[in-house]
């Protein structure tokens, strides 16, 4: 399985993004949104200039399987993206947390510059992508 996917974790301020290619997962700088037109933009470029055929996008789930406020946002942004590939939603429960679970290593400081600049969101956007992958191998 040799094959260009980005992953993103859209979130009202930043959009994490990671890259898997000849097989390795690697973040990417994060989208910083000044507005959905302008991060849609970004991300439209991002996925142009890597030439990706699949992007996964972290989904959130609802407890009780109904659709709510951030699912819609999120479908919305990615319907202004125009990206002509396959689009796979996948279920994004927990990856923040354990993308500051992978950063406990680090210092209190860099810790929390990590958080601040974005990294934490393309570390989450990885952990999306490793889900995904998972769920392929599975089948």
């Amino acid at each position: 399985m040799c094959f260009d996917l980005l992953a993103c974790d859209i979130g009202l301020k930043r959009i994490g993004v990671a890259i898997y290619s000849n097989g390795i997962i690697l973040p990417l700088e994060p989208i910083l949104r000044k507005n959905r037109n302008q991060a849609s933009q970004a991300l439209k470029h991002l996925l142009k200039s890597k030439s990706i055929s699949t992007l996964i996008v972290g989904m959130p789930q609802s407890e009780d399987g109904s659709e709510h406020e951030m699912q819609r946002r999120i479908r919305h942004f990615i319907s202004l993206v125009e990206f002509d590939g396959e689009v796979v939603y996948v279920d994004e429960s927990f990856t923040s947390a354990e993308a500051q679970e992978r950063l406990m290593a680090l210092g209190k400081k860099e810790r929390s510059e990590k958080i601040k600049n974005g990294e934490l969101d393309s570390l989450s956007a990885m952990i999306i992508l490793e889900r995904f992958l998972q769920s392929q191998k599975e089948r």
